[in-house]
């Protein structure tokens, strides 16, 4: 039994946080796909990477060129290319899980993060375009973002919420969504080709690896370098732990009545950032039932390799919430590290959607004349 089949019994689920259309049409993406990879995450990041740093859509953008189709037409078009494909590749995957995996996220413009409204219609404005039932729209959880999850829960689209860091963060996001839940058992889904309350899925991406970067500093600072590299881990934890809170009790129950389902916690940035620590670090402790890890293709391969599978998420809980207290009384806001770092990963999204755009008009221009 692989790995990945084997984490798949401990209730975790396992997505590839990547995509590239030679992935996809290498036969790379299927190959993934049997030995047990069971979704596909993407950010502007990602994208860019792909696009602008390789040629594999350089045909494409010069034929769309040709047309008179403007850089943000080009870019569309490409993305929703490689997101269908993988949705279709991943089809399998969805119909046999019954809807719990086998799902493709795509991400809003992230210069929409502080405009509720437009997030809304945008994300519509894709799930639809898409029109694909296993496509995730991924909205993040900034404070107008939050709003929006609900509209688009409650309009029957499914929503991965990104650039989650800390627990009052989490507790919004998962507040948003049965919110959303209960506006659709009322109302049923408006958006085209949207999901009943018994399909509508969603996953709350909790980031990892960024809190651990940001907390060390301050404890290398006060000479605490033996807590190091353990808050991002006691930080997750204490999210699944609320997050098992959160989904039981009459509220949740008269929904999961409906056939409502649990929004599942997904690990997000799982790549270790301090070349000191175990590469497979944030996969190896984060794991549990009713999880996702979307894991990178270099942390993929070593955990593949070396990594630990045991349920972990649920061990040395006392511990994490002694470790959270005692960064407190070391005067270490962690709350406000988190803020910060959500506002950072909003601009550090915008960079490379705003690098792409310009690699594609640069494209654009140079494929035209070719």
């Amino acid at each position: 039994m692989s790995k990945l089949a084997e984490l798949e019994k401990l209730g975790q689920s396992v997505w590839f946080d990547f995509i590239r259309r030679s992935l996809i049409t290498s036969g790379e993406l299927k190959g993934l796909i049997d030995k047990g990879v069971r979704g596909i995450t993407s950010n502007p990041a990602i994208f860019e990477t792909a696009i602008a740093g390789s040629n594999d859509y350089d045909e494409d953008i010069q034929n769309l060129a040709r047309d008179g189709k403007s850089v943000d037409e080009i870019y569309e078009t490409l993305a929703y290319e490689d997101i269908g494909m993988a949705a279709d590749l991943l089809r399998q995957t969805y119909d046999t899980s019954g809807g719990i995996d086998g799902y493709v996220s795509l991400e809003v413009n992230p210069h929409l993060a502080n405009e509720t409204e437009k997030t809304v219609q945008e994300a519509i404005r894709l799930y639809e375009t898409l029109s694909r039932p296993n496509v995730m729209i991924k909205v993040p959880a900034t404070a107008a973002g939050i709003p929006a999850i609900t509209e688009l829960i409650g309009s029957g689209v499914n929503v991965n919420v990104t650039l989650i860091f800390g627990l009052e963060n989490y507790k919004a996001v998962a507040e948003a969504y049965i919110s959303g839940l209960e506006k659709l058992a009322a109302t049923g889904p408006t958006a085209a080709a949207a999901h009943p309350i018994d399909a509508v899925a969603s996953v709350a991406s909790f980031f990892v690896s960024r809190v651990d970067s940001a907390i060390d500093k301050e404890l290398e600072k006060l000479n605490q370098t033996q807590m190091m590299g353990k808050s991002a881990i006691a930080n997750s934890k204490l999210a699944y732990a609320e997050c098992q809170q959160i989904f039981s009790g009459p509220r949740w129950q008269a929904l999961k009545d409906q056939g409502a389902r649990i929004q599942r916690v997904l690990w997000a940035s799982t790549s270790t950032k301090n070349p000191d620590y175990v590469d497979t670090l944030y996969v190896d402790e984060l794991i549990g039932p009713d999880t996702v890890n979307t894991i990178p293709p270099a942390t993929l391969e070593s955990f593949m390799d070396h990594g630990r599978v045991a349920e972990t998420l649920t061990q040395n809980g006392e511990a994490a919430r002694e470790h959270i207290a005692k960064l407190a009384d070391l005067g270490i806001d962690l709350q406000a590290i988190t803020h910060q770092l959500q506002e950072d990963g909003v601009m550090a999204f915008a960079k490379p959607f705003d690098a792409l755009m310009q690699s594609i008009a640069e494209k654009r221009a140079r494929l035209s004349e070719a």
